[in-house]
């Protein structure tokens, strides 16, 4: 897939955020890169066997004091060279980018890892995000 094509999926994703979620999302970068440098990969953890799809780096809203700006921007990395070794097709790719991006927003909004379970859940049984 060429990076265009991908791009324009984890654009698709973005739109997919309720807009009272996307009215908050400010001064936060959202990249896609080939893949996670192995320098960071270590630093995480991960192991040979296992993948990084996205990242979150910044500090989550909750985690913020009064005093917080004049920062640069929290960015989130979605990679895109795991996400298609992982994927068999098309419609794979799809979702993978949808849940990556909607988990690592969940880390700039300051969830933890069970509530951002709950709510991929819910977007792939079609229910309203909204209720979040």
């Amino acid at each position: 897939m060429t990076r265009e094509a991908f791009t324009r999926l984890v654009e698709e994703a973005l739109t997919e955020i309720p807009a009272r979620f996307r009215a908050e999302m400010k001064n936060v970068a959202v990249v896609v890169e080939d893949e996670p440098p192995p320098h960071l990969l270590a630093e995480l953890e991960v192991e040979e066997e296992d993948s990084l799809f996205g990242l979150y780096q910044g500090t989550p809203l909750p985690e913020r004091s009064w005093s917080h700006g004049n920062t640069l921007p929290d960015r989130i990395s979605i990679y895109q060279r795991p996400i298609e070794e992982a994927c068999e097709d098309h419609e794979d790719v799809i979702v993978c980018v949808a849940e990556t991006v909607i988990h690592e927003f969940g880390h700039y909004f300051g969830l933890s890892e069970d509530e951002i379970e709950e709510i991929e859940d819910k977007y792939w049984r079609g229910e309203n995000l909204d209720d979040v």
